[in-house]
């Protein structure tokens, strides 16, 4: 769900001002996971298990984090780049 309409709880004042900066997932343990962590656990959830496995062991989790930063830094290049418009006419 967008992280602007998320319920208060879970939402706080800073959460919703973390998620400005980044992708954050909360467990259902309650545990707050962001970032690359937070996109490794969605493939799980997902089902690419031994993707998320893989790359959440060291340094392959270090990558993972380095590359969220840099698309999260980029977001409108990428976008760009990833999701161009097809005109329908």
């Amino acid at each position: 769900m967008p992280f602007q309409e998320a319920p208060s709880p879970p939402m706080t004042p800073e959460l919703y001002d973390a998620n400005r900066r980044a992708a954050h997932v909360v467990t259902r343990d309650g545990a707050v996971l962001r970032a690359g962590r937070a996109c490794l656990f969605v493939l799980d959830q997902l089902g690419y298990r031994w993707v998320a496995r893989i790359f959440g062991i060291p340094p392959l989790s270090w990558a993972v984090e380095l590359g969220y930063r840099i698309v999260a830094s980029n977001r409108t290049f990428f976008s760009r780049l990833l999701f161009r418009r097809t005109d329908q006419r």
